[in-house]
């Protein structure tokens, strides 16, 4: 069984928000991982892992967007924007 724990992997979705891209990303990955292995503890609270999977999915796309956005691809992608700083 695993030791790691809800508060855990919440606790690394919020760190990977202070990273670079690729570590950021590296971070989610594994912490999404922890959740799919909690997946099969009894004593985990189902819903609140859900949920937990969710925000990281979505932070995970994020940092990607926000890596692409960055590269110059997001002015491409949002021409309107061409002008934002």
């Amino acid at each position: 069984m695993t030791e790691t724990t809800l508060e855990d992997v919440e606790r690394s979705l919020n760190r990977a928000t202070e990273l670079e891209t690729e570590a950021a990303v590296s971070v989610l990955r594994t912490a999404r991982q922890d959740l799919e292995d909690l997946g099969t503890a009894a004593d985990v609270d189902e819903e609140r892992r859900r949920e937990l999977e969710d925000r990281l999915d979505q932070r995970i796309r994020e940092v990607e967007n926000r890596d692409a956005y960055d590269s110059g691809l997001g002015s491409a992608m949002n021409p309107e924007d061409g002008d934002a700083p």
